[in-house]
């Protein structure tokens, strides 16, 4: 069966499984690693995850996977936090984290690079603004191919 077709029944499912309960649907991948198959759902709440919350929604997820069976090969459920350097990918996510440093990458060069790390201004209209030391760059959405919250790990003075 097609990746991209068993991709969009398994967000289905999430969607069904997550629907009424205070979980957003971060991502889903369906990836070979190894030799095995692996199907992972990442989940985000307010306040964060815990690993009760990935065993209750790995519960339902499984359920239902055993009721539709959408996936003809064997695979290895997996439902976590999408972690601190959450992947950006829907439109609200780019509206959630405004202000926030991210790291992005470019399908191909904008202003001759394909790689920035800054704060995300704005998003207006598919574009995001992410501002890079003094400079302000327009990145459109279509052109991105992985952004991501970036986590920086502070040390108190005296830690060192």
């Amino acid at each position: 069966m097609q990746k991209n077709l068993i991709l969009e029944k398994a967000k289905n499912i999430a969607d069904e499984a997550l629907k009424g309960k205070n979980y957003e649907l971060v991502d889903v991948e369906f990836v070979k690693e190894g030799g095995n198959w692996y199907l992972r759902y990442y989940i985000d709440k307010p306040g964060g995850v815990t690993l009760d919350d990935c065993q209750e929604v790995s519960e339902e997820i499984s359920r239902l996977l055993d009721i539709y069976d959408p996936i003809p090969q064997r695979y290895i459920l997996e439902v976590s936090s999408p972690g601190v350097e959450r992947p950006l990918k829907k439109d609200s996510d780019f509206i959630r984290f405004k202000g926030k440093e991210i790291e992005v990458k470019t399908f191909e060069p904008i202003s001759g690079k394909k790689s920035f790390t800054g704060i995300l201004v704005d998003f207006i209209d598919g574009v995001i603004v992410l501002k890079e030391k003094d400079t302000n760059f327009n990145i459109p959405k279509d052109k991105i191919s992985s952004a991501r919250l970036k986590f920086n790990f502070k040390f108190d003075e005296q830690e060192r």
